[in-house]
């Protein structure tokens, strides 16, 4: 136990010369690893109607992270549980590569909310995968997740 406070005294004098300037140990160069969720409703699809995509992003820390030694706003933290924390303010790109097609297309960039959830809607127009992106920062590992749906026929009906 006191071999393990004096460790973590040390990363925190560590940490404050890092934010000083002065020193760049290791482990300020090991980035939380992030978790990103993504759900595209409704599946399937009518061609036309409008899809959700909707997302969570989360880190995921060491419990040797010590509170304060990353400088990163708002609530991109752990606590001493190391458990998952939702990230606020972040970039997360949306792209759709149609099914047949090797080509992913950029359709949309959103921020995450405060708690860490993100969304958008865009027209369904054709069957294919949805992946949200998270590029990372410099204090987050980058992460991705991907959703197929099936669009189908048109919603309008023939008038004969």
């Amino acid at each position: 136990m006191m071999r393990r406070l004096a460790a973590g005294l040390a990363a925190a004098a560590a940490g404050a010369a890092v934010l000083a300037g002065s020193a760049t140990p290791a482990l300020a160069d090991a980035p939380g690893r992030t978790r990103l969720q993504v759900d595209v409703n409704p599946e399937p699809a009518w061609r036309g109607q409008p899809l959700s995509i909707k997302g969570k992003l989360s880190v995921k820390c060491d419990e040797d992270y010590i509170d304060g030694f990353v400088s990163v706003h708002y609530a991109d933290h752990c606590d001493e549980e190391g458990t998952w924390h939702q990230l606020g303010w972040k970039r997360i790109v949306i792209l759709f590569k149609p099914a047949g097609s090797g080509r992913w297309e950029h359709v949309d960039t959103v921020k995450t909310y405060r708690n860490g959830y993100f969304g958008t809607k865009v027209p369904a127009r054709s069957s294919g995968t949805w992946r949200a992106v998270f590029e990372g920062s410099r204090h987050l590992a980058p992460s991705e997740d991907t959703d197929w749906v099936k669009v189908i026929g048109h919603r309008h009906r023939h008038h004969h």
